[in-house]
């Protein structure tokens, strides 16, 4: 028998221990990077497994029953989250996200949920806390999660098609349970639920107009997701990427399409709702994350704290900032508040914009960390 050995920690991605500054400046709830955006959003991914295995995120010829995820002592503990995540909200993080994985896995993750929704932004209010999942849990734990303090899910879901989704979970999960997960989080008011569908051309792209059509009438937030090259193991080319323009053009042949209003600096999606028509009022909104045809860099106010404790600056990256070695260093709140304002101040990342320029290509022999380990 071959033994297989299991790191204490993870040596897949590149870290460095944050510097502590000599001069500790506390937090101003106002920290901005090198090219002016501010830290407002915050995704912690809370385990790095998950029971599906999507070809675009966790292919399962690479995360096979031999894979080493990591193991428990390695992970933050929710007090070491809830510890980071209010200096974080210190330096005017107004928004948290729950991400993994698949971050329901994570054993009594509302006890962490509740944890979060006792902090408060610099202005006093509560945090727009939020959880995304593959929905496949959700059912049996949308209503505690709500009373945990929980604001909003997003559910990820790639197709309608029962045959078609169990082909791209590559679990043989039925949509069936997705879609009741789906029902009970509207039932327990965590919404409105936003729905996140990857596209994939020649793979899911015939199933957009039946999403629209089901969710038209629905009060739900319907997300097209561009393909994207996260990760090194996902087999991605620009061959399989449907434009989200070609999405809209798509979706506006069946049902007429009205554009809608920026809300939120840094906001991901641009946003559509079905127009008005002479038996129904206008409704059913509809968003696109263009990251590969149009990107959004210049304004992404987001970090990213890996299960383990890594701070990444940008979903692309290959280099993160071991907070877990400050934090179980015995270093002080104000310490660490003081290295992550120093990390921030730093930040210049915008892989989006850059790539296939030389910019971009110039990291290309360092690894790109994968989606499941910090959550997209």
């Amino acid at each position: 028998m071959v033994e297989r050995v299991i790191p204490v920690a993870d040596h897949r991605y590149l870290a460095t221990l944050p510097v502590i500054p000599a001069a500790l400046a506390a937090p101003t709830g106002h920290l901005l990077d090198r090219l002016q955006r501010p830290l407002h959003d915050l995704r912690i991914s809370v385990t790095d497994r998950c029971n599906f295995r999507c070809s675009y995120c966790m292919p399962k010829e690479i995360f096979d029953k031999q894979y080493g995820f990591l193991p428990q002592s390695s992970l933050l503990s929710f007090e070491e989250i809830a510890r980071l995540a209010g200096l974080f909200v210190a330096h005017g993080v107004r928004k948290i996200r729950l991400t993994g994985g698949e971050p329901l896995l994570r054993r009594d993750l509302e006890r962490l949920v509740a944890m979060l929704a006792d902090l408060r932004t610099v202005e006093g209010d509560p945090l727009d806390l939020t959880l995304t999942t593959n929905g496949s849990i959700l059912a049996k734990k949308a209503a505690a999660l709500k009373q945990a303090g929980l604001g909003r899910v997003t559910v990820s879901l790639d197709a309608l098609d029962d045959g078609i989704f169990r082909r791209m979970n590559d679990a043989d999960f039925p949509v069936a349970e997705v879609l009741a997960g789906i029902d009970a989080a509207e039932r327990a008011g965590l919404g409105p639920v936003k729905i996140n569908m990857v596209v994939k051309r020649g793979t899911n792209d015939h199933e957009i107009v039946p999403m629209a059509r089901h969710f038209r009438d629905r009060n739900v937030a319907l997300r097209f997701i561009e393909y994207m090259d996260v990760g090194a193991t996902n087999g991605w080319r620009m061959d399989d990427v449907l434009p989200s323009a070609e999405v809209i053009a798509r979706i506006g042949e069946v049902f007429p399409l009205e554009r809608m209003p920026v809300t939120t600096v840094g906001e991901t999606a641009e946003r559509w709702r079905h127009a008005a028509t002479a038996d129904r009022p206008a409704g059913g909104e509809i968003g696109t994350i263009s990251s590969v045809t149009k990107a959004f860099c210049h304004d992404c106010n987001r970090a990213r704290l890996s299960t383990e404790g890594k701070l990444f600056l940008c979903l692309f990256a290959s280099r993160g900032h071991d907070l877990r070695g400050l934090l179980r260093s015995g270093a002080s709140d104000a310490e660490i508040a003081a290295a992550i304002g120093l990390v921030w101040q730093g930040r210049d990342d915008r892989y989006s914009e850059l790539r296939g320029r030389a910019e971009a290509a110039a990291g290309s022999g360092e690894r790109r960390v994968e989606m499941h380990y910090i959550g997209g």
